[in-house]
């Protein structure tokens, strides 16, 4: 396959992928932003705005569980390359490096959603 054909472009408010979707592949931001969000209705709740470089939906990727977050193109032209679950198993065995940073990721996004999540819980 392409490297061609596993890039896309989005434009400003363009659905990635909704929350709850099945998907068993991850995204890294070649060009623009992408918003990781909750929606509940008509409100929207912003997790985290990525950029060039960053990725996101490897939970989905890994554990092959739906989607947790809702993903949406935050700025024009914002580009993303899709790594599907075989490329991901590949890199992962080839490129220890690359299972290094998705593990640090995870753990950092991890623990700041237990400090939000212990914040909330301590408010009186």
């Amino acid at each position: 396959m392409t490297i061609e054909k596993c890039v896309k472009e989005f434009d400003v408010g363009d659905v990635i992928f909704e929350e709850g979707s099945s998907g068993r592949e991850l995204f890294v931001v070649l060009d623009g932003q992408v918003e990781i969000a909750k929606i509940n209705g008509d409100h929207k709740t912003v997790i985290v705005t990525l950029g060039k470089g960053e990725f996101f939906g490897e939970m989905a990727v890994i554990d092959g569980s739906s989607r947790s977050a809702t993903a949406i193109a935050a700025a024009p032209s914002t580009r993303v390359m899709r790594i599907n679950h075989a490329r991901f198993v590949y890199l992962v065995s080839q490129q220890p490096a690359f299972a290094l940073m998705v593990m640090d990721a995870l753990s950092k996004r991890l623990r700041a959603s237990n400090n939000v999540t212990y914040r909330t819980a301590a408010a009186p």
